[in-house]
């Protein structure tokens, strides 16, 4: 699969640690910034560029990363067909994507640390969306609302 990622200056300390789990993992890391450090960027840039990425065809899922992990999830959320969400355990990683069919994972550098990071990068990257009707039924409503009806 093709990973989207991109961080702020609050989540580019962990940049390196989970573009190297998600390789590890036999992943391509589509790179969404920041490419530098910059103190003064602003996190829904790095959210609309992984977004777009998604929303192109040019990654099946995106990782996001901030100091908090929410500020990218607020703004990732905007963008039509992105299903992003905080998570900073790994049933909450795993199970949005078993259940929700969630496209992005956010999570909050200032939060965690590097060994969690890695923990639930594996546990989103190694989910499926299990499509039984009752999870698919819970989906196309969401898709619903994102349509405006």
């Amino acid at each position: 699969m093709n990973i989207a990622l991109g961080v702020d200056h609050g989540g580019f300390a962990l940049k390196p640690i989970v573009a190297d789990e998600i390789r590890k993992l036999g992943h391509t890391v589509v790179d969404c910034g920041a490419r530098e450090y910059d103190a003064r960027d602003d996190y829904p840039d790095y959210a609309r560029a992984v977004g777009a990425a998604i929303q192109r065809g040019e990654a099946e899922r995106g990782i996001l990363v901030c100091g908090s992990g929410v500020g990218v999830s607020i703004a990732a959320t905007k963008m039509r067909g992105i299903r992003a969400a905080l998570c900073h355990d790994t049933y909450s990683a795993r199970q949005g994507v078993e259940h929700d069919n969630m496209n992005v994972l956010c999570l909050g550098a200032r939060v965690i640390g590097d060994e969690l990071a890695r923990e639930l990068v594996r546990a989103f990257l190694t989910a499926r969306f299990d499509a039984n009707e009752r999870y698919q039924r819970r989906l196309n409503k969401v898709l619903e609302m994102e349509q405006g009806a």
